[in-house]
């Protein structure tokens, strides 16, 4: 149902802490697992400390889109930072997936910082049977 287009992901995710917070241009990866449960494909990507309105989903043709963005906390002037290792910035991920999902009725649901997408598969992928008719009546071309 999923299609890897990234085989050095573990490789970049490593970079991307090393080289510090993810922009709008160059956003830092973010985890996910996905399967499928029964009639459904199932994406969960962790973003904690995320609220709701800072997370982006688009789906155009079979690419999946999701971005998030984690901000500062608000602080005032009077507060000075002693360790700072929450990683800030934006955060994303594509993936291709494949013409047997239903993206057109994709849903998603946010709780305790995971972002849980349940894609229908389509009907025309779901199993079915064939009738075999019996005595159709063949004909026989004599020339």
């Amino acid at each position: 149902m999923l299609m890897r287009t990234d085989p050095f992901r573990e490789l970049d995710r490593m970079a991307q802490q090393l080289m510090g917070p993810g922009t709008w241009s160059k956003p830092s990866v973010m985890p996910m697992d996905a399967y499928r449960e029964g009639d459904e494909y199932v994406v969960a990507f962790d973003v904690p400390g995320v609220t709701a309105d800072a997370i982006d989903i688009d789906v155009e043709r079979n690419m999946l889109t999701v971005k998030a963005e984690r901000r500062t906390t608000a602080t005032d002037g009077d507060v000075k930072m002693d360790l700072s290792e929450r990683p800030l910035g934006v955060f994303s991920r594509q993936i291709m997936l494949a013409d047997t999902l239903d993206t057109e009725r994709i849903q998603a649901d946010y709780d305790a910082g995971v972002l849980t997408l349940r894609i229908p598969i389509a009907e025309r992928a779901k199993p079915r049977k064939v009738s075999i008719g019996v005595g159709s009546g063949r004909k026989e071309i004599s020339s």
